[in-house]
């Protein structure tokens, strides 16, 4: 049975849902961006609009030539947003770009003042707890205290752009980093912020190195419990590109176990913690990088590539769920375990996954786009429930995210040539 859809944006701007974390904790606000598309990053101010009023409200507005997006919201009250902020007073040799932007918060009610999340240390030596490039897709711990992003590197960008690799990070509110300023575009942050991830430019075929990492996610709302039944309390699952035997690119899922104090993110491990002008920053001692998927056996390996998505978990930590394809070569959910393991596979049949995805706030079920439908699978059973009536075009495929009170989902569809923010009650 479908349910009733509910359109709240209608003027002619394209309305931009991050994958996770678009709703305030309260369920009644939805938070997103403006710009024509998705690959398009010119918007100028972030917005929110209620989901049962349709009154819409700035949250911030940039200034100087800059551009912002891909806000997320915190889980608590009052609410905090996170975005990207593109470069103040931009010219050809300073722009936006993967390496050129950084983080922001703004906190209610205090909308006029975004502070920078992620300092800026470009000049070497460089600044333990400083990074030396672009932060992105900034994403509250499910307890808000504090945050992960993938991350590009402008110093090794300018060395040679092939070792400016993605990697994914972690802010934490150990101290502000105020870095010595030697270039113009230097600035001061809020948080401390390290890479957790381990790149490398050539990684060795069939081995777990990876060149990349990215689409990352929170491990439960309390981390996972470990095979000897201790709990590992904070943990990040991503995509890490490894290389086949045979050369060939292979998406796998990563997880990295992370320290339980803030103090311990300042303890730098075999390598500096800021990085030097030939290596990128470092993970803290005690990161471990692990290998959850081995796919190269199956008929088609890898982590699907389309549509993107992003590594999600269950609330209670212990499952993963990923996109992968069948036997048939159709997309299907599947989830893997923290602790590794063969991978189950959750969804069935002829009609492949279309879209990113969330889990409800109870872990029960999944949603995303099939068939041209936002639907509902039921994590125990595998069956899915029809969300929305099925359309000669799908909604579209960036976001799929459930309210935290699991009554609703929103997404968005293009209308006339715009993409439009929806919700659509849950069942």
């Amino acid at each position: 049975m479908s349910h009733q859809e509910k359109q709240l944006t209608f003027d002619p701007r394209g309305h931009q849902l991050t994958n996770i974390n678009v709703w305030t904790a309260d369920s009644q606000w939805l938070v997103y961006d403006v710009r024509p598309n998705g690959a398009s990053f010119t918007g100028l101010t972030i917005e929110r609009v209620n989901c049962n009023t349709g009154v819409i409200e700035v949250i911030y507005r940039a200034q100087h030539g800059a551009h912002v997006g891909v806000v997320t919201a915190s889980p608590d009250n009052p609410s905090r947003y996170v975005f990207i902020h593109g470069p103040e007073h931009p010219d050809s040799q300073w722009h936006y770009d993967f390496h050129h932007r950084r983080g922001v918060i703004v906190s209610e009610p205090d909308r006029e003042l975004a502070i920078t999340l992620d300092a800026m240390d470009i000049t070497a030596p460089y600044t333990p707890g400083a990074l030396r490039g672009g932060t992105h897709v900034h994403v509250f711990s499910p307890d808000g205290s504090r945050l992960s992003f993938t991350y590009n590197d402008h110093v090794l960008h300018e060395r040679d752009p092939a070792l400016d690799l993605r990697n994914v990070g972690v802010a934490v509110p150990l101290h502000g980093v105020n870095p010595p300023k030697h270039h113009p575009r230097e600035y001061d942050g809020s948080h401390f912020c390290v890479l957790v991830s381990r790149t490398t430019s050539m990684p060795r075929p069939g081995s777990d190195e990876i060149n990349r990492a990215y689409e990352e996610g929170w491990i439960g709302k309390q981390g996972y419990l470990k095979a000897d039944g201790s709990r590992q309390r904070w943990a990040l699952a991503f995509i890490g590109d490894t290389v086949a035997a045979d050369g060939s690119k292979l998406p796998e899922v990563f997880i990295v176990d992370l320290p339980e104090k803030n103090r311990e993110f300042a303890r730098a491990g075999s390598s500096p913690l800021e990085g030097d002008e030939y290596r990128l920053p470092a993970p803290p001692l005690g990161v471990n990088q692990r290998r959850l998927t081995y796919t190269e056996k199956r008929r088609y390996p890898g982590l699907a590539i389309t549509p993107r998505h992003w590594l999600r978990s269950s609330p209670d930590g212990s499952a993963i769920a990923c996109l992968m394809r069948d036997d048939a070569g159709i997309v299907q959910l599947y989830l893997v375990s923290p602790l590794g393991g063969e991978s189950r596979q959750l969804t069935h049949g002829g009609h492949g996954v279309q879209s990113a995805f969330s889990w409800s706030p109870k872990g029960d079920r999944i949603a995303f786009v099939r068939d041209n439908s936002v639907v509902c699978c039921e994590i125990g059973s595998g069956q899915v429930q029809r969300l929305t009536q099925r359309t000669a075009v799908p909604p579209l495929g960036d976001a799929v995210v459930f309210s935290p009170d699991g009554t609703k989902v929103a997404y968005m569809r293009e209308v006339d040539g715009w993409s439009q923010i929806f919700v659509v009650e849950a069942g």
